[in-house]
């Protein structure tokens, strides 16, 4: 009983000790940053002024001895890959799309989105370390910028851009950057994948600036203030290899939901890396529905729906009109968006916007600068989706399907790569000198040109796979099962509602109705039958 007594005088004493110490101990304990292990801005290295991204970039790597290195071996960095499917090098210098076209000719300003510094044109030095360029992923300040026209470095000093045009580029301070880096973001990401083509929301549809603090209608794992996902959060990466690729997807993940800490070679960016094969717990048929449906077919019923339009088609056939002054004209739409441009042609955008579907098995196959094509009325694929409804591998996707009307070699029957950049000092393109800039423009890009210009349809798939929908907003069962059927046109599946005859129908139901006349008949007969005495 004493030794209780002492113990709960002791408590109570150091108890009281405590509360008068506490505005002593709180004033003296230090403020934690619990988002990072490390206080960069109390580095001396990173105190000083930086006249160049490299010399940034040389003081994180005498810490980071590795990350060079690791950033080296990455679709970021090599801008390049070799598909095992399909056999095809694929890259931003092999692969011609049908927005900018090509980054051959055009390297100083379609670098600005590369993970490095300095590459202006085909001689730029993979193996440099100094010139990757970390500020760009983990920058934490928002006022990190690389200007196209700089071939990816950022602008240190106040700077007129292009030269004689009078506009001035403000010089960002890298110092106040590099003491201020962390993880990266939504925005870090964003600033190339969100603006890729050209411009906000223009290529991908589902990916723009709206993703940057978005709702949970318009993305309900992003959130910003719900689940609140960055980009990192799916698209994990392994010494800097993220995970995820526009060149070979993973259509079918049969894999299940993956164990943190258990190795394997799958997908860690797919949904069902997360929930499983049979997500639906108390919906058996919606579970037999994903195992022939993707899951974004029916949880992004919409995509570019966060307010930015996307670009559905860009005609570059009809470039080079102007006023009746001879300058070149701009035109708008009711909302401010550029629908016509002197220098680039006709746009079509468009915002919340129906998918098209495919049955689609991860396989695509590019249409290269190299491959001979033969014009036609009918659209020539830039990139061939692979899929059917009987290879065990597909599934019915949903596609963003972007149609343009490109340059042509009529005599080589190639795509052409045009020089147009146009903020250099060249700018063919920019004064509408098209066979100046077709020439340059093929000569840089090392491939053989004519002289002849004709103008190519085209058409160009990229899957949907952001801007999920909270589960409410995800498409009822009409959507598809009607005549007026989302799914219209797929073949190899027989869709209740959709895939009704009408002469079967009145025959079914004819069956029916004779079936019910029968047996009510012989039911009343028994009852007549049964009164007889």
């Amino acid at each position: 009983m004493k030794r209780a007594f002492t113990r709960v005088a002791l408590v109570m004493c150091y108890a009281g000790w405590l509360a008068a110490a506490g505005p002593v101990l709180a004033d003296e304990a230090k403020p934690l940053k619990l988002n990072t292990t490390a206080d960069h801005t109390k580095f001396k290295e990173l105190q000083k002024e930086f006249t160049s991204g490299p010399e940034v970039t040389k003081v994180c790597l005498t810490c980071h001895t590795e990350a060079a290195g690791q950033i080296h071996r990455t679709k970021h960095w090599k801008w390049e890959y070799l598909n095992p499917q399909t056999g095809q090098t694929l890259g931003k210098k092999t692969v011609v799309n049908n927005f900018c076209i090509s980054i051959a000719s055009n390297y100083a300003s379609c670098t600005s989105c590369h993970v490095g510094y300095g590459w202006k044109d085909a001689s730029f030095d993979f193996k440099s370390e100094e010139n990757v360029d970390c500020l760009v992923c983990h920058d934490t300040t928002g006022n990190y910028r690389k200007p196209p026209g700089f071939a990816g470095n950022p602008v240190v000093k106040d700077t007129e851009f292009p030269p004689g045009s009078g506009k001035i580029i403000k010089g960002i301070n890298l110092s106040k950057i590099a003491q201020k880096i962390g993880k990266t973001s939504r925005d870090t990401c964003g600033a190339c994948h969100f603006n890729g083509g050209g411009g906000d929301g223009v290529k991908h549809g589902d990916m723009d600036t709206s993703l940057a603090a978005p709702t949970k209608e318009l993305d309900v794992h992003m959130d910003a203030e719900g689940l609140d996902f960055t980009c990192g959060t799916c698209h994990t990466s392994s010494s800097h290899d993220v995970a995820g690729s526009r060149y070979t997807p993973t259509a079918q993940d049969k894999q299940g939901a993956r164990i943190r800490g258990k190795a394997d070679k799958g997908n860690p960016a797919t949904c069902v890396a997360c929930h499983g094969n049979g997500p639906h717990k108390k919906e058996a048929r919606l579970n037999q529905h994903a195992t022939k449906i993707a899951c974004q077919t029916c949880h992004i019923p919409t995509y570019a729906r966060g307010g930015i339009p996307t670009k559905m088609v860009w005609d570059w056939s009809t470039a080079g009109k102007r006023d009746a002054e001879g300058k070149q004209i701009t035109l708008k739409d009711a909302k401010g968006h550029i629908i016509y441009e002197s220098r680039k042609g006709d746009f079509t955008l468009a915002e919340n916007v129906k998918p098209e579907y495919v049955w689609f098995n991860g396989q695509v196959t590019y249409t290269l600068i190299t491959d001979k094509i033969e014009k036609s009325e009918q659209r020539t694929p830039i990139n061939k989706l692979g899929g059917s409804p009987t290879d065990g591998k597909s599934m019915i996707w949903p596609m963003k399907v972007f149609r343009g009307t490109q340059p042509y070699d009529p005599v080589n029957k190639t795509l052409v790569t045009p020089h147009t950049a146009g903020n250099d000092d060249t700018g063919y393109w920019k004064n509408l000198d098209w066979d100046k800039a077709i020439t340059v423009g093929m000569k840089d890009s090392g491939h053989p040109f004519s002289g002849k210009i004709d103008f190519i349809k085209t058409e160009m798939s990229w899957p949907i796979t952001h801007m999920v929908a909270p589960k409410e907003k995800a498409l009822g069962c009409a959507e598809c099962h009607s005549k007026q059927s989302r799914l219209a046109g797929i073949p190899g599946i027989y869709i209740p509602v959709r895939d009704n005859n009408k002469l079967l129908d009145t025959i079914g139901w004819s069956i029916v109705f004779l079936t019910l006349l029968g047996v009510f008949g012989h039911g009343a007969l028994r009852i007549v039958s049964s009164r007889k005495p």
